[in-house]
């Protein structure tokens, strides 16, 4: 069964879009720059995790299989602050040696695990065929019409956990904080990835059968793992970390146009290039890859 939150219900659950929760979590980010160097302090920082964010100016790596979420966890961990990074730390499992982006995929890989079956519909949420729009009360549930069983309540669930854990230390509300952590940061990945977010007809794809450098699969696989796959073969010498270190530079250039515009739309005069560069440097440091996404 899906760890609730205490009181869950449909009031809960305030997303009508999903820009809703993007916004839930950038605003957010004001709130996190002053919290002391203590785990229970910073746990509210692990709930905006950058994953969120990075997969927002990726757009050439939608794909989110096992390599996807390797490199989502493993570039947004630059990005985390002193303090969420010690948070993050202290939560993950012995086995991840302290890095978040050996467990992103943790939840696929227990998804049909008996235990953990109850999960497998977080990781998609479906709409009506050829409505274009997405309802949470609407949409968000399971095959059996269980209510919030779907990738957006998914990760208010989580958030919440982490935020009540750091709320009150003392609440008897008891909650898996690794696996809060984990969760969390894969189906941030997971709401991005397009066919994850599509009509209940076609399976999320699934059903779509298609030929990819004539190999017959289906159009979610493609998505899931062999664009990554080509990607990876074709341009970086099947060599991941070569990969992950384009998207690295690709997210300093991607990042500077956006605040090149942002700056044009202000109207701010005689900024040098210089000048702008340390700009670039600040405003990026402090929204991190955020600030496309409030413009």
């Amino acid at each position: 069964m899906l760890p609730a939150v205490e009181g869950e219900s449909e009031k809960m659950s305030p997303f009508s879009g999903l820009d809703e929760l993007m916004c839930y979590y950038l605003l957010g980010l004001t709130r996190v720059l002053s919290f002391s160097r203590t785990v229970r302090n910073t746990l509210n920082m692990i709930t905006l995790l950058v994953p969120l964010l990075l997969s927002l100016a990726l757009p050439n790596v939608l794909a989110w299989g096992k390599d996807g979420h390797y490199a989502i966890c493993k570039i947004s961990q630059e990005y985390l602050s002193e303090d969420a990074l010690f948070a993050v730390k202290q939560l993950l499992p012995d086995s991840a040696q302290a890095d978040l982006a050996s467990v992103c995929s943790w939840p696929d890989e227990i998804r049909h695990n008996y235990h953990y079956r109850w999960s497998s519909p977080l990781h998609y949420i479906d709409t009506p065929d050829f409505k274009c729009n997405y309802q949470y009360c609407r949409d968000c549930h399971d095959s059996y019409g269980h209510k919030h069983r779907c990738v957006t309540g998914a990760i208010y669930n989580y958030t919440m956990q982490l935020k009540l854990a750091n709320a009150d230390a003392s609440s008897e509300l008891k909650y898996n904080l690794t696996e809060a952590l984990m969760f969390l940061s894969h189906f941030v990945g997971d709401v991005h990835q397009p066919l994850h977010v599509g009509f209940t007809g076609d399976l999320g794809g699934n059903s779509i059968t298609v030929r990819w450098y004539r190999r017959k699969t289906n159009l979610h696989h493609v998505w899931d793992n062999m664009i990554i796959e080509s990607a990876l073969k074709k341009f970086y010498g099947s060599d991941l970390s070569t990969m992950i270190q384009a998207i690295q530079r690709n997210i300093s250039v991607i990042s500077s146009l956006y605040l090149y515009a942002f700056i044009q739309m202000m109207g701010i005069p005689g900024i040098d290039k210089l000048m702008f560069f340390l700009l670039a440097i600040a405003l990026i440091s402090l929204l991190g890859l955020a600030l496309h996404t409030c413009i």
